[in-house]
């Protein structure tokens, strides 16, 4: 065991109110909103296929010309309420909006910097009208905030001399203000969402990370702090050097999910976060960040194979420039939202099915609040997500449970089943429709059932 003073805190989940809400919610929005949805890609006639946040880097703007956006920042089809509703309505149960993305510019009038919504024509606390509308719509709301920072001049990559280092010092004193000040000024917030920290400078840094966390803290008890803030004595980031997590939940899956069967990563609540298309995060406007495009099926899938592993998925909007969510956007949410309002409860307060093995044409999840330990009494939803060539869905029970009833969880109708021994199982797959279906396994211990039921001979398998 290597000697940290930066390194995990307390072992274990968090067993408070905030946390154990942020893990039954498991569907968050993301939201990526700042200049960089004006240029929306373009720069001086030329398209960057890069992602549309990073264009000030990836166009080689400068500070100047880059802050000189600020005066196109007008708001005209700025709506938090219409955001929130839609957020709402896709089945999201919180939100995390960017405060700072990595070019500095504040959705927030800080008061240590000029490079904020205070310089912009409207004046506007931009990100005090969102928390407000999504709070009004009852989702719990996250603050992102990036540690990296190309318009602050004491931002280093690397510190490679003695100015470096005090000049990085008054960086982090900065980055402490600002932080505090967010704390300070909205103070119902659930949690904050680091980004930003994977550069030398931050990593050698693991002190201010770790009081950082602290500090947050002790201004709003029961915050959330997500693992991408951290670095221990080591450099060490999301897990120190001795594999404990830091900060309270893992996230360091982007755009990406661990394996269907991986079942390590539920020994610790983690989150995904995942865009719509797989080019950019902030608005992209053109045909190539279109490519890739997610379908409502894809994304409910992700959202299916994170929640049976224990995960909760943060889904990416990029606004406008103008403030408005592009349609093909709200579309996309509606059309999710439509079948998380038949099917939520498969994923909303729910975790996985200890036990059941990935049958492979999809995923198994139960509800988080079962008296009885998870897998062995109560109902276990199988969300469908590949109908097999064969029309048959296997499922392989636990040892010690037996199988009382399958029924769609849709309309409650009763589905037939076959056993085909005491712990296998057959399932007719229902008919494909575009979309995942969920069926309601109904168990009880195999103690008090024999787990081989006769099959009804009007709808048993042929």
């Amino acid at each position: 065991m290597i000697a940290l003073r930066y390194g995990a805190g307390p072992a274990g989940r968090r067993q408070d109110p905030a946390m154990r809400a942020f893990r039954a919610d498991r569907f968050g929005q993301f939201v990526h909103w700042g200049l960089y949805a004006i240029p929306a890609g373009t720069w001086q006639g030329r398209t960057i296929e890069f992602a549309a946040e990073f264009l000030m880097q990836s166009a080689n703007v400068s500070r100047e010309d880059w802050a000189a956006l600020a005066g196109d920042f007008t708001l005209e089809g700025f709506d938090p309420a219409a955001w929130a509703r839609t957020a709402k309505r896709m089945g999201a149960r919180y939100v995390t909006v960017t405060t700072k993305h990595h070019d500095g510019f504040c959705l927030w009038p800080s008061a240590y910097s000029d490079f904020t919504v205070a310089a912009t024509p409207s004046g506007r606390d931009v990100l005090g009208e969102i928390l407000d509308a999504y709070r009004a719509e009852g989702l719990a709301t996250h603050l992102y905030y990036s540690v990296l920072d190309w318009h602050h001049p004491d931002w280093r990559y690397a510190i490679e001399s003695d100015d470096d280092r005090v000049a990085f010092d008054r960086y982090l004193d900065f980055a402490t203000n600002q932080l505090l000040e967010l704390a300070e000024r909205y103070p119902q917030v659930r949690g904050f969402w680091f980004d930003g920290t994977w550069d030398e400078s931050v990593k050698a840094n693991g002190r201010w990370t770790h009081d950082i966390e602290r500090l947050l803290k002790e201004r709003i008890p029961g915050a959330i702090v997500n693992s991408r803030l951290r670095a221990d004595d080591r450099g060490a980031r999301h897990f120190d050097s001795n594999g404990a997590l830091m900060g309270d939940y893992e996230s360091g899956y982007e755009r990406r999910l661990p394996a269907p069967w991986d079942r390590s990563v539920s020994v610790h609540d983690w989150e995904a976060c995942a865009t719509l298309t797989q080019a950019s995060w902030g608005f992209h406007d053109s045909a190539w960040a279109e490519r890739g495009r997610k379908t409502a099926a894809q994304i409910v899938e992700q959202l299916a194979q994170t929640v049976s592993l224990g995960g909760n998925l943060l889904l990416n909007f990029g606004p406008r420039g103008d403030g408005s969510l592009a349609p093909v956007e709200v579309a996309l949410a509606d059309e999710v939202g439509a079948w998380m309002a038949v099917n939520g409860e498969a994923l909303h307060d729910s975790g996985p099915a200890e036990e059941w093995d990935y049958p492979g044409w999809g995923f198994y999840t139960t509800p988080l609040t079962a008296t009885t330990p998870e897998g062995s009494a109560g109902v276990v939803h199988a969300i469908v997500t590949r109908i097999p060539v064969s029309g048959i869905l296997t499922v392989a029970l636990p040892s010690g449970v037996a199988l009382r009833a399958v029924r769609a969880l849709a309309d409650g109708s009763a589905l037939p089943f076959t056993p085909l021994d005491p712990h296998t199982v057959q399932i007719p797959a229902p008919a494909a429709a575009g979309m995942p279906t969920v069926l309601a396994l109904e168990t009880a211990p195999a103690d008090r059932e024999s787990g081989l039921r006769e099959p009804n001979p009007d709808v048993a398998l042929v």
